[in-house]
């Protein structure tokens, strides 16, 4: 999506035994894209400690879809924001408080995913908030 806020290696703690501390829009991420609620549900039992950490980063996952920014506050939700509806580009700009156009770019530098339906693009509006927060990161 975008250059890391932070090098890898400030995800890594400790010496002996390092544990990686994953964000919760990163464990959304992971769960929308590299399917990993289906690994998690297909794998279930093989290893205990395994299933710990992906029903772990399931819970982070929520917390972060709760929220829908990622922040401590949710922000108002928008009518009818189910996460799992398309947007036309222009809605998405909407929401974004960006043009149609930069939306359109963004969707063909391959920053913002998409789906082309009868030659429009329709986008999720998961994607739209991890876009949102990629930004926001970005900046900071």
């Amino acid at each position: 999506m975008t250059a890391p806020r932070r090098p890898p290696e400030a995800y890594v703690h400790g010496v002996g035994a390092p544990v990686v501390v994953v964000p919760a829009r990163v464990c959304a991420w992971l769960e929308r894209h590299a399917r990993l609620n289906e690994v998690r549900v297909e794998n279930r039992g093989a290893d205990a400690e395994v299933d710990a950490v992906l029903v772990a980063l399931r819970l982070a996952a929520l917390t972060w879809r709760a929220s829908a920014t990622g922040s401590p506050v949710a922000a108002k939700p928008e009518a009818t924001a189910d996460l799992n509806e398309w947007v036309s580009t222009t809605q998405a700009a909407d929401i974004l408080y960006i043009t149609d156009r930069a939306v359109r770019l963004a969707i063909s530098e391959k920053r913002l995913p998409a789906t082309q339906v009868n030659g429009r693009y329709r986008i999720a509006r998961e994607d739209i908030q991890h876009f949102a927060a990629a930004k926001a990161a970005q900046a900071a």
